[in-house]
């Protein structure tokens, strides 16, 4: 399969997904995806369709007794106070949504909320409302995160965990010849790059360019992107394509860099699961995910160029406050730079 394939499958996914959510939704938000379609991709119309399920949930259950989800109007909306939405954040503190108790952080009301707030403000643009309540509402603060990263002795010790299986136990260890030089490869490639997962696991063989240190990612909206890597990336990428080569289980005509051990594309859990893995082995303090592997390059990329435009570039960051937002290590590390810069006092004048 190749990039376009694989996007184009994928898509093809979520817009199934949509259609099945919009099935329990009211008939009205139907007519607001098509509205929004050409300027949403599919996976934000699928989150929208997440989050919207749980707030007509809540309308029915606490605003609207007696009715069902399917038989809400835009009457029913137009109705909606801005005291019903604050009350549903609230709500999100610890609801039941399919018999299961849930809860939401302030990230995840604040995502919810945006969400709400966008759909209001799309019927009353098109008048089918005649007052937009949730604009009333105001987003949640959303309190900073600490910035969970690797620090370099960490990033090595990965490495060497990955390589030779130091530190796992006996059932990781039977598994661990089979799949080390692809994992070395995946992990020096997040490490070395900064890649998404997404661009990692979307990566075909015939995008690799070994003359000129490169290979062809697809971002986010689909453009194509050329990214470098060093001779250390080139080597581990060398090493498992050698190995792909000499293995006759790989079926003709597939163009996934990465396999999985059944021979086919590697998933994105997949590569998440084996990221958990070693992490859990060498930092278990930490939450070591493939977006923290990407955050320990983002940092370590700025500290040896000192240049924030240079990172968000590479990253594929279309705004330097996101890079900036994501990596702490950056603004603190600009922040101590310029600590001595303005002199008070000539050293003459003492």
């Amino acid at each position: 399969m190749d990039d376009k394939n694989f996007y184009q499958s994928r898509n093809q996914n979520n817009l199934e997904k949509i259609e099945y959510l919009l099935e329990e939704l009211p008939p009205f938000v139907n007519d607001y995806f098509i509205g929004i379609e050409n300027q949403t991709s599919t996976l934000t119309r699928l989150n929208y369709a997440y989050d919207l399920r749980i707030f007509f949930d809540y309308l029915v259950k606490k605003v609207f007794t007696g009715k069902t989800i399917l038989s809400l109007t835009l009457n029913d909306l137009e109705q909606v106070q801005s005291y019903d939405i604050e009350r549903f954040l609230s709500y999100l503190n610890n609801y039941t949504f399919n018999g299961k108790q849930e809860n939401c952080n302030e990230r995840a009301k604040a995502r919810k909320l945006s969400t709400v707030r966008a759909m209001f403000k799309y019927f009353f643009s098109k008048e089918r409302i005649t007052v937009d309540n949730a604009a009333k509402v105001s987003l949640p603060k959303i309190h900073d995160k600490e910035i969970i990263r690797l620090e370099v002795n960490e990033v090595a010790d990965l490495l060497n965990c990955a390589d030779t299986g130091k530190g796992m136990s006996n059932h990781q260890q039977a598994f661990h010849e089979k799949t080390r030089i692809r994992d070395v490869a995946i992990l020096t490639l997040f490490l070395g790059t900064g890649i998404r997962i997404s661009e990692l696991v979307g990566l075909n063989n015939e995008d690799i360019d070994f003359t000129n240190y490169s290979f062809r990612v697809t971002r986010k909206g689909g453009n194509q992107t050329i990214l470098y890597f060093s001779e250390e990336v080139a080597d581990a990428l060398a090493q498992y394509i050698a190995f792909k080569e000499d293995s006759k289980e790989i079926p003709e005509g597939e163009h996934a860099l990465f396999l999985s051990l059944k021979m086919r594309r590697i998933s994105i859990r997949a590569v998440e699961n084996l990221v958990k893995k070693y992490s859990r082995i060498i930092a278990p303090l930490k939450k070591i995910s493939p977006h923290k592997l990407r955050s320990t390059y983002g940092t370590q990329l700025y500290r040896e160029t000192q240049d924030i435009y240079v990172v968000a570039d590479v990253l594929g960051h279309k705004d330097v406050n996101t890079t900036k937002k994501h990596y702490a290590a950056i603004s603190e590390d600009i922040r101590r730079s310029v600590a001595g810069k303005v002199k008070l006092r000539d050293n003459n004048d003492k």
